[in-house]
């Protein structure tokens, strides 16, 4: 495994970013002011970003090596440690989950009346969760902290959601719950055959029987793609969105969506190669279902919410479909796009919250003419509008872009079905636009009068123009970005393609029958 590693540090800076929202708990168990508690979690919140800014500063994009590693003996008897890193794939999401934080508590500031104690406790134990997730390079440890995130989501939803909120929140729950124990399973199977090892790096040297690479890839997949989600086990997305609090379902669209895709490139692909690509086909049908079939819902919706949540099953098709294509610019847009997704719909998301305490009502008909009523906040979503759509400039673009042309790469059929997608999705997010903010106001649901309708905030404007720079800055500098993750995705191809059956024949058709 050594070679898979480039610094093993001293300085532990990757265990005090995860660990430093921890900190914070037992002192907002100790204060009973609501407002100190919300001083407290947005101070630990900004320390945490800050703290994880020099990963990247400190980054070497010239190498695909595993980087700021730490390792210590957890459970020696069972080889188990404590072992943590990152490379050019899991970077950005770090620093996506540290920057989204910080705005979850910024926008939840008003909007959450009682209990903001066990609110912002759950914000912060949901922080060290998610990092946990992308540094861990042990089994135990990455099962850790993809159960542990759960909980406080769980109680975001359930405790502080809307009116169905327990529904959403056990359907949450049950769904991701049973995909994990079949991954348990996997893991299980790993440990004994890898030698009673739980390091991720070891294990992605070993070479499994094919049949045996199948299954686990299918216990896998049971996990990552609930966490997509992927078509057809996206159905507790929208319920979970819809009833979540603003600061869930920024959370739910920004960073924990992105723990399936992020689980595919970290776990299924480098250590079950051959069963990547054989079931690689499938996915890629499965993820133009996804793009196609979550936009035509898109227009059938009379929620605000509803609606972006099922874009977020159409745009998640997009980053399965480049993860699958299995070249460079398809994953490297994958990639690209799973961190645009959580900027863009995290930003709506929060644009959502931000009106909804103003009109109380996230039914589309209700509004209306609030380019007038509003027009910051209409200039302010136009924006998002366009970098959903892809339009040249924003970030939104440059995902789609290498998506799709990874796409034809791979099979220009499925290139076609690609680019329909991203006219299915102009079409409802354009529609949705005029609907809010140029056509007549529903006489019945009055929003002016004795109560017109304010404008953003300031600290809403502070709250959203993070994401806006990124939208602008990704759009125009995409090397920015690229580049960290250009030697990461080669050196993963090359241990997905290093096994490819010679002769140009249909794995897929070939090795049907080798499953059972």
């Amino acid at each position: 495994m050594e070679n898979m590693i480039m610094n093993q540090l001293d300085y532990p800076i990757l265990s005090w970013t995860v660990f430093l929202p921890l900190i914070g708990i037992p002192i907002l168990l100790l204060i009973r002011n609501a407002k100190a508690i919300r001083w407290t979690t947005l101070l630990m919140t900004i320390i945490t970003f800050f703290v994880s800014l020099p990963l990247l500063c400190g980054f070497d994009k010239t190498t695909y090596k595993m980087q700021f590693v730490e390792k210590s003996e957890w459970i020696p008897s069972w080889g188990i440690n404590y072992l943590i890193g990152i490379d050019g794939i899991s970077i950005f999401f770090i620093l996506l989950t540290t920057l989204l934080s910080i705005l979850c508590v910024l926008v939840s500031w008003k909007s959450v009346g009682t209990k903001v104690k066990e609110f912002h406790i759950a914000i912060l134990a949901m922080e060290t969760g998610m990092l946990g997730v992308f540094v861990a390079m042990d089994f135990f440890l990455f099962y850790l902290f993809w159960e542990a995130m759960l909980i406080p989501m769980f109680i975001l939803i359930g405790v502080f959601g809307g009116e169905n909120r327990v529904y959403a929140a056990v359907k949450f729950f049950l769904y991701t719950l049973a995909g994990s124990l079949l991954m348990l399973v996997g893991i299980v199977v790993l440990y004994l055959y890898g030698g009673r090892t739980l390091d991720i790096m070891a294990l992605s040297q070993i070479q499994y029987p094919i049949k045996m690479q199948y299954w686990l890839f299918m216990a896998f997949f049971a996990a990552f793609a609930v966490k997509v989600p992927m078509f057809p086990v996206h159905t507790w997305l929208p319920d979970a969105h819809t009833e979540a609090p603003t600061a869930g379902s920024v959370i739910l669209a920004g960073v924990l969506i992105k723990m399936g895709a992020y689980g595919f490139l970290r776990f299924s692909m480098p250590m079950l190669p051959d069963a990547t690509l054989f079931f690689s086909g499938p996915i890629l049908v499965l993820s133009i279902i996804a793009i196609i079939y979550g936009a035509l819902v898109c227009f059938a919706q009379k929620d605000f919410k509803r609606l972006i949540a099922y874009s977020s099953v159409s745009h998640m098709g997009f980053v399965t479909l480049g993860l699958f294509a299995l070249n460079t610019q398809g994953m490297e847009g994958g990639i690209l796009q799973m961190v645009n997704h959580g900027v863009i719909t995290g930003a709506m998301f929060l644009m959502i919250g931000m009106i909804y305490e103003r009109t109380h009502t996230r039914v589309i008909a209700d509004y209306g003419g609030f380019a007038k009523l509003v027009p910051w906040y209409a200039g302010f979503f136009m924006v998002l509008t366009f970098a959903s759509i892809g339009l040249p400039g924003t970030n939104g673009f440059i995902g789609e872009f290498l998506i799709i042309f990874g796409a034809f790469k791979a099979n220009m059929i499925l290139g076609v079905f690609a680019a329909t997608g991203i006219i299915l999705g102009a079409g409802y997010m354009l529609t949705l636009y005029q609907k809010i903010f140029f056509q007549d106001a529903d006489p019945d649901y009055e929003f002016s009068g004795k109560h017109p309708v304010r404008d953003l905030e300031l600290r809403e404007v502070i709250t959203l123009l993070p994401l806006f720079v990124l939208i602008f800055w990704i759009g125009f500098y995409p090397n920015t970005f690229l580049e960290y993750m250009h030697s990461s995705v080669e050196h993963l191809l090359q241990q997905v393609n290093q096994n490819v059956y010679a002769g140009g024949e249909n794995v897929f058709a070939k090795y049907i029958m080798e499953i059972f």
